[in-house]
């Protein structure tokens, strides 16, 4: 089968309009090159060997995705420039907005991205690592391995690692958790690995539900990982001591009433995927629905909340 990648040049404010933008057209997933996150990850050292160069233009961020070469192609284009050129109505800068489409064969599609994905330690105790590379894991490390296909991201954007860290932090044995818009199943397999009891992953994506199956599968947590289709906190039953959504800020905002009823007493709310534009918006509606922000990070132009109900 052909694909087009069709691939633009935006500015950090613009990444997650873009990647909506992208969804709407069909696309099942995106890619973000952002080069502030390949540097930060070139200086920590996380990487044993890395021959990417440096990236000194840090403002550009290059956002691609993929859709079928067939007759609808030319007028997603169309409606794919139409709406980058209306950012402007909704005060984000568009940056750069070149846009560019190529054909691929999938066979190379599924296999390029590949030699950019190495082992990557997120956490203090947490390292992914690709299924197709070797790690010697060091006393106290818990891995990760990752096949997180063409269509999700591999974990170790910043908006993931903020969600492992807070996770590693607040998961308890008895703990129930539910990850909602689960994609690959990263958070899902950490908080399994982290010690809890029940976890539930939920994703509206039928491909993401099966890579987010065979993950937990290869992890071996699959009497702890359970993942179903649905959407947002509708794809499971009962409730959590901690939901983590690792999704956007208006998708957040808008579950904030139905977090709020599936939390346990003392429950905990991870929220991520949130640039630091719309951070003041998502902890407005948290204390609005009587939430309590405990703790804020903020990393590569990103945040993530970790917050519970006020009547701890």
């Amino acid at each position: 089968m052909k694909w087009a990648e069709i691939s633009i040049q935006t500015s950090h404010e613009a990444t997650e309009a873009v990647a909506d933008i992208f969804h709407d057209l069909g696309a099942s997933g995106v890619v973000i090159e952002d080069p502030e996150l390949i540097n930060s990850y070139r200086r920590s050292g996380s990487w044993d060997y890395c021959d990417i160069p440096e990236e000194l233009d840090t403002e550009v961020v290059t956002i691609k995705a993929y859709l079928p070469v067939d007759d609808l192609l030319d007028d997603k284009l169309r409606v794919f420039e139409d709406r980058v050129n209306r950012l402007q109505e909704h005060n984000l800068d568009k940056g750069r907005g070149c846009i560019n489409c190529r054909e691929v064969q999938e066979e190379d599609w599924a296999s390029s991205w590949k030699e950019y994905f190495h082992p990557v330690r997120v956490s203090e105790h947490i390292v992914i690592k690709p299924s197709w590379e070797e790690y010697l894991p060091v006393e106290g490390d818990i891995v990760i391995e990752l096949d997180p296909g063409m269509a999700f991201g591999t974990g170790t954007h910043h908006t993931t690692a903020m969600c492992v860290r807070f996770l590693e932090e607040v998961i308890k044995p008895a703990d129930t958790v539910f990850d909602v818009g689960t994609g690959s199943g990263i958070l899902a397999v950490a908080a399994a690995k982290l010690g809890a009891a029940r976890v539930r992953g939920v994703d509206l994506d039928s491909v993401a539900v099966r890579v987010a199956k065979e993950n937990a599968a290869f992890n071996k947590v699959t009497e702890t990982v359970d993942i179903t289709q649905g959407d947002l906190l509708t794809g499971v039953d009962g409730t959590a001591n901690v939901i983590v959504a690792n999704i956007i800020a208006d998708i957040i905002i808008k579950m904030l009433p139905d977090v709020k009823k599936r939390l346990e007493k003392n429950g905990l709310f991870i929220a991520s995927g949130i640039i630091t534009e719309r951070l003041s918006d998502v902890t407005a509606a948290l204390i609005e629905h009587g939430f309590v922000v405990d703790k804020v990070t903020e990393e590569g132009g990103w945040a993530a909340i970790l917050a519970g109900s006020d009547c701890r």
